[in-house]
């Protein structure tokens, strides 16, 4: 990018590939709504947004923004399911845990609150 002569800001995101409501994401589509970017450049396809990259490639086609994608290594449909299906998995088990991980952090708290009163 540098080497091209690109002005360029680099936007990141930690987290499911299938939460839309993240930070950065959030920030690229209103760049891309309010005519301030040109180019999106991705090193993979599922780096952007793992499922419904379609979405995003035709909201940026309506607003002139162009997506690159650096590695455009075509996976088998095999590979690809395999891929989603794991990130499936990993998300629910996470919420599943995420839950479990809250419920125990409430007992604690009322075994405490107990405990403070006895």
């Amino acid at each position: 990018m540098i080497a091209k002569g690109y002005q360029f800001e680099i936007i990141t995101d930690i987290g499911s590939g299938i939460n839309y409501n993240k930070q950065g994401l959030n920030k690229l589509i209103y760049m891309v709504t309010n005519g301030e970017v040109e180019k999106i450049v991705v090193l993979y396809k599922d780096r952007l947004i793992r499922f419904g990259f379609e979405l995003i490639e035709n909201i940026c086609n309506k607003y002139g923004t162009n997506i690159e994608i650096i590695d455009n290594t075509e996976k088998t449909e095999e590979q690809e399911l395999v891929e989603d299906l794991v990130q499936i998995i990993t998300v629910f088990s996470c919420k599943l845990q995420g839950k479990r991980a809250n419920k125990a952090k409430k007992m604690i708290k009322e075994l405490v609150e107990d405990d403070k009163d006895l």
